[in-house]
């Protein structure tokens, strides 16, 4: 079997995810994965007419939004119409998963130039569906409009999913809390240092003005104590119906759970932020990496893929990460950097104590609570972010996985080389 590498990784900074306030939110989403595009082909030198694919990843296809959103993003930033390309959806591990299959395709043998990656625009998801909503057209969230389906697999709100979980494994808003304030300090720390600035991209307009050269979401002031003020997030969904007539989004969970005793605690310092953003990851062959001058920066050792509990439905990372360590014939103290979404503190403070895992190698440079989670990039955001950070530190392997919605969890192990 072939081995796929890494080439490049960029991304955009992430803007706050509120249409009119967050300073991408007034881009077409094209626009916003044009960029990324761009940056890959001037960066790289890149014969575009070799790109035997783009596999992008987008979770809410509507609207704007929807349709081969990489295909059309790539042709607006000036690539040959023979890069071809598709648009994939596994929630917020879609960018992870884009990267997999870029890597299974050359891997096999059937490709060897391919760009992997996605792009959320959250600002103009939520403004879309609260048109949606007012206009009657507006759907009840995951399963919910198949009666059938949740009577086999009750699917409730995520976060009261974090709740229940955090409960069930014992787990304190206060220690939650202290991942949250950690998040924090360590992304203030890797901006200060600039650890991002190689994979980083200026967000420009046509003019070549900035739109956006920062992250806009990190807090850095936050501290334990300041987290302790903030209200629950999730409490108005608990006995909110999850659809007309229907359980609330709490009893979703009693149906599975009936002994489980669970309160809101999560809120947004310990949650994922809501923003706008793009990524992208370049791969190639071994042949034609050498025969076009393209210098690999990472292999991809293993991928890996596991379902779990629809109705927790944030659980699936521990099983991923065992899964793909055994494929690539590994142990977790092989890996020296864990990158984990922090689509909720529970998630990632479970994964650690689940491994028993050194805390200093899981997100290192902070995470989704602090930088936000654009869903359909963030897969190849963590990507980049593990291998600028091997690079960092002289590491060799790293593992990176995500929780997504249904109960599924993506993982994959990249060698820096």
């Amino acid at each position: 079997m072939a081995d796929a590498y890494i080439i490049d990784a960029v991304r955009t900074p992430r803007g706050l995810g509120k249409m009119g306030k967050g300073a991408l939110s007034t881009m077409h989403p094209e626009h916003l994965a044009a960029t990324v595009f761009t940056a890959l082909k001037e960066r790289n030198n890149l014969d575009t007419a070799d790109v035997d694919d783009i596999i992008w990843g987008t979770s809410a296809t509507l609207g704007l939004q929807g349709g081969a959103i990489g295909r059309m993003a790539a042709m607006d930033a000036g690539y040959d119409v023979r890069a071809s390309g598709v648009n994939l959806n596994r929630y917020c591990g879609s960018g992870l998963t884009a990267t997999s299959l870029a890597a299974a395709q050359i891997m096999s043998g059937m490709e060897d130039l391919v760009i992997a990656g996605g792009s959320e625009q959250l600002s103009y998801v939520n403004h879309y569906s609260g048109k949606m909503r007012e206009a009657g057209l507006g759907s009840g969230g995951m399963g919910v409009g198949n009666p059938r389906l949740q009577a086999k697999h009750p699917q409730t709100n995520q976060g009261i999913a974090a709740d229940a979980i955090a409960a069930m494994e014992g787990i304190t808003r206060e220690e939650l809390e202290e991942w949250g304030a950690e998040s924090q300090r360590r992304t203030a720390v890797a901006l200060q240092e600039g650890r991002f600035d190689k994979s980083t991209i200026t967000v420009k307009d046509d003019e070549g003005n900035v739109i956006l050269d920062h992250e806009e979401y990190p807090r850095p002031e936050t501290t334990k104590e300041s987290l302790a003020t903030l209200k629950p997030a999730f409490e108005m969904f608990y006995n909110m119906p999850s659809q007309k007539d229907g359980p609330t989004y709490a009893e979703l969970i009693k149906q599975k759970y009936p002994d489980l005793e669970f309160s809101p605690i999560h809120h947004a310092g310990i949650s994922s932020g809501v923003v706008d953003g793009a990524a992208g990851l370049l791969l190639a062959s071994k042949d034609y990496a050498e025969k076009h001058g393209l210098t690999p920066r990472a292999r991809v050792v293993a991928t890996a893929n596991v379902g779990d509990d629809p109705t927790l439905m944030l659980n699936a990372p521990v099983p991923a990460a065992k899964k793909v360590l055994a494929k690539a014939g590994l142990t977790k103290d092989d890996i020296d950097v864990f990158e984990i979404n922090e689509a909720f503190a529970v998630v990632v403070e479970k994964f650690i104590r689940d491994l028993d895992l050194d805390r200093a190698k899981v997100n290192p440079n902070g995470g989704s609570i602090a930088m936000g989670h654009p869903i359909g990039a963030t897969g190849a955001i963590l990507v980049g972010t593990a291998l600028d950070e091997l690079e960092r530190t002289g590491g060799r392997y790293a593992l990176i996985t995500m929780c997504a919605a249904g109960g599924m969890a993506p993982a994959m192990i990249i060698e820096r080389v």
